[in-house]
């Protein structure tokens, strides 16, 4: 919402739940500072970058302190740097508060990264044509850095990805 505050967008979902002022106040600041936000909550997203009003917007869907995270895309428009960094960050909260996410991405570098399981789409018709575990035996699963990002593991998994994507594809002409 252009015209609402950073604190006021984040509040939405508590004032649509009819959750008290005195708590949502609370419930806003522990949001904000979640995903490094505590000094823009009197900020308009006018006055944000593309990586911090994702964040918002990640603030948001946390306020409610859901078990189950689904994002479509949410960094695709993002710069390269700012999109590892929310990477990054997702993780960080994921580690933190147990959270199930289900990511929608079209690549195959952001899927590994994040991913403990990647399916890979079909496109027409919409099936699931691959089934990739990321492998937690060799701590792949949880152990995601700039190490992760340059190791054979890693460069193995997005082969692995990039070729039933490929392999879709091809079948499909």
């Amino acid at each position: 919402m252009p015209w609402a505050t950073v604190s006021s967008n984040v509040l939405l979902p508590l004032k649509l739940k009819g959750v008290a002022a005195a708590e949502s106040r609370k419930r806003v600041e522990e949001a904000l500072a979640l995903v490094g936000l505590e000094q823009f909550g009197a900020s308009y997203p006018r006055e944000l970058s593309g990586g911090m009003k994702m964040r918002v917007s990640i603030a948001r869907a946390l306020i409610t302190r859901p078990r189950l995270l689904l994002m479509d895309e949410p960094f695709a428009a993002l710069d390269e740097i700012t999109r590892m960094k929310l990477n990054d960050d997702l993780l960080r909260l994921w580690h933190a508060h147990g959270l199930t996410i289900v990511f929608v991405t079209h690549s195959v570098y952001e899927s590994v990264y994040l991913s403990s399981r990647v399916l890979v789409m079909a496109s027409r018709p919409g099936r699931v044509v691959a089934d990739e575990t990321i492998d937690p035996a060799n701590g792949a699963a949880y152990a995601r850095n700039e190490e992760f990002r340059l190791s054979p593991e890693y460069a193995a998994a997005c082969r692995r990805i990039s070729r039933a994507l490929h392999d879709d594809t091809a079948g499909a002409r």
